[in-house]
């Protein structure tokens, strides 16, 4: 990267870091004095050593001297069934829901022996991770005070799954928890993300209030106090100019912008987008010099293809609601991440590379042509350009794209056809947007319903697979630009619903609102604006994916 790279590069990042600090100046200041329940004392390790323990640390000095685990409570110990020895050893409990008990089968299941005591209910493993609860596994959990192990088994449990296409132990999101536990930065935002997430849950679609609850009020407290705890990290950490805190700085910025996911869409995210660029694009030079490491080395140069990767999904989905150069250019770089086979199961929405490219190049397309039509050879060429990359998405075969996906589960037939759907769904959305850039070039009004009615279609089947049903909300938003009828509409309104249901992202429920006063702007007007243009400022540049 030349000087002038690296310069455009740092003003970037101190641009950002100012936005930051003056989001930060509006936080209610009564945050600042909250303090979470803080673990001192000695260890317990050298405690059941019979040892004086020197507190100076965590893990504390003698025990990194004596090369032994420092625990600062007794570890939980896991034994079959509810005793170690008596009668009652090898058989165990299921609780249910009505307070009663069912006896299980010898050796069937665990319990503790010492069970945890919380004031909250843990959420129930998924079938997708496939582990124990995470505040039962790491030793460095134990000196994390109730409530952030609480959170923390609410983003291994709930987070998770809910960015990516398919939950697997490979999931990315899963492999930051182990880098947080280190990193006050980032497990902060991952808090702030479980927090938030939790006091979004069971809020009404039509109308959200304040939460009442006892609980949700907690949530809602804890999730803006882990987000203020965050950000002022951040900011901290991007101040004193050290570089060694990148991986998890980016990584942490990335989280951020999920956050805003869950709280509005509108609040930021393009911020924290332009942050992340700038401190991907300074950290390229190093990464060519380190080359590709094992162990550690290697999971962090995954996660950061991994968030390269989605930024660059997210900016360029993102753009095609936004107003035309709103953000700056990020060359994607994406040759070292970039493999045979695309993996569905490191990716957020499972749009198409292809796909993502031919929208990219689209929305290239209209910046172009947003402040004035060109004219002449010009106009021509982008007209040439464009109707080229329209036949290019109509070739695009989505089965053969799903067929060719590595999955670590054994791929079905409906697997495959139901990932074949939501690909169809991003090529129509294509196909639609780059349609009405076609129309502003040569100044015409396509009809497209046949096109809608195939949309809407898609995304009606989709409703039928959670996992990927979360992942469509890009296409949702593009038919509600299109359709015209009523009952169109209705049913639009009705999978936002759903798509809240299973997201708890306030994002979806801007998306309704802004599809509403646009349905009104437009009514009665015989011909169809240019949304292409207008709607980032109606959207108020809504992150809508």
């Amino acid at each position: 990267m030349d000087n002038r790279s690296a310069q455009s590069a740092n003003l970037q990042a101190l641009e950002w870091t100012a936005n930051l600090k003056t989001f930060l100046r509006h936080i209610p200041h009564s945050l600042c004095h909250i303090q979470m329940e803080a673990v001192c004392g000695p260890c317990w390790t050298c405690r059941n050593r019979r040892v004086q323990c020197d507190q100076s640390r965590t893990p504390c000095e003698k025990c990194e001297k004596a090369g032994i685990e420092c625990f600062d409570k007794r570890p939980l110990r896991w034994v079959k069934g509810v005793a170690i020895r008596g009668k009652m050893q090898g058989h165990s409990y299921e609780g249910m829901a009505d307070g009663t008990a069912v006896q299980t089968s010898k050796n069937t299941k665990s319990a503790l022996s010492k069970p945890k005591k919380s004031s909250r209910a843990l959420p129930k493993a998924s079938a997708g991770s496939r582990t124990l609860p995470v505040t039962l596994q790491d030793p460095s959990m134990s000196n994390l005070d109730q409530t952030s192990k609480y959170y923390i088994d609410y983003y291994n449990e709930r987070i998770c799954k809910l960015f990516i296409v398919y939950d697997s132990p490979r999931n990315p999101f899963r492999s930051l928890i182990s880098f947080g536990l280190s990193d006050p930065v980032l497990q902060k935002g991952i808090l702030a993300l479980a927090a938030r997430h939790h006091a979004n849950t069971g809020q009404p679609f039509h109308q959200i209030q304040a939460p009442t609850s006892a609980s949700l009020v907690n949530a809602n407290r804890d999730a803006l106090l882990f987000k203020h705890q965050a950000m002022a990290a951040l900011s901290r950490v991007l101040g004193d100019g050290r570089t060694e805190k990148s991986d998890t700085t980016v990584a942490s910025i990335f989280l951020l912008i999920f956050l805003d996911l869950l709280e509005s869409g509108s609040e930021g995210w393009n911020f924290h987008l332009e942050g992340a660029k700038s401190l991907i694009v300074s950290h390229r030079p190093l990464q060519q010099q380190a080359g590709v490491n094992n162990g550690p080395g290697q999971t962090a140069q995954q996660i950061w293809g991994f968030i390269s990767s989605q930024i660059h999904l997210i900016e360029t989905l993102g753009t095609t609601f936004l107003r035309p150069k709103l953000l700056s250019k990020f060359v994607f770089d994406g040759q070292a991440e970039r493999k045979p086979h695309e993996e569905i199961e490191r990716s957020f929405l499972g749009c198409p590379e292809f796909l993502l490219s031919a929208i990219q190049f689209l929305s290239n397309e209209r910046d172009a042509i947003a402040v004035r039509l060109p004219e002449g050879a010009a106009l021509q060429i982008h007209v040439q350009d464009t109707t080229a990359m329209m036949k290019l998405i109509q070739n695009f075969d989505c089965y053969a794209w799903a067929s060719s996906l590595q999955l670590s589960r054994q791929s079905s037939p409906d697997g495959i056809n139901n990932l074949c759907t939501l690909s169809q769904a991003f090529k129509i959305g294509a196909l639609l947007y780059g349609r009405r850039i076609l129309d502003a070039l040569t100044e015409t009004t396509t009809v497209q319903d046949d096109l809608v009615s195939e949309l809407l279609g898609l995304i009606d089947i989709l409703k039928d697979d959670e996992s990927l049903f979360k992942c469509n909300l890009w296409a949702i938003f593009v038919a509600g630009l299109e359709c015209r009828s009523q009952a169109q509409k209705g049913f639009l309104v009705e999978s936002l619903e759903k798509f809240w249901t299973a997201t708890s992202c306030l994002n979806v429920i801007n998306a309704a609102k802004i599809l509403k006063d646009y349905w009104d702007q437009e009514e009665g007007l015989e011909t169809p604006s240019r949304w292409i243009f207008d709607i980032g400022r109606l959207s108020r540049d809504c992150l809508l994916i």
